[in-house]
């Protein structure tokens, strides 16, 4: 998705892809702090990767929230099956991400709470 406010910028401003790839993948291990990190150095410097970054960092944040309200959804056995779910479908989407970041195209994770500034509205 391009928008009309970086058009002129294409698939990043250095054209360097990494930091974008990396925003989303090392999510997998670390969490929401690789995002964050991507986030907090690329800001400034590149609106592909501060995209990719700030759509990463929200949707891990997204997925804490979910995890933990399954966890208490466990009490009434309704989280055991929740639970597989949130961590099956927080794989897939951040996989997608990743894949979406190589290929150079601006994507938005669906069902994210939008609570980092920095990605394109689209």
């Amino acid at each position: 998705m391009a928008s009309p406010m970086y058009a002129g910028e294409g698939r990043g401003a250095t054209g360097d892809r990494t930091p974008a790839i990396l925003a989303h993948a090392l999510a997998l291990v670390a969490g929401f702090i690789a995002p964050l990190i991507v986030y907090l150095v690329y800001k400034d410097k590149d609106a592909f990767v501060r995209h990719h970054a700030a759509e990463a960092l929200n949707f891990q944040i997204t997925v804490i929230i979910a995890v933990v309200g399954s966890a208490v959804l466990t009490l009434v056995l309704i989280g055991i099956l929740l639970l597989p779910v949130v961590g099956i479908g927080a794989l897939v989407l951040t996989i997608v991400g990743a894949v979406k970041a190589a290929a150079g195209e601006w994507w938005r994770y669906p069902l994210s709470i939008r609570f980092v500034s920095g990605a394109i509205e689209g």
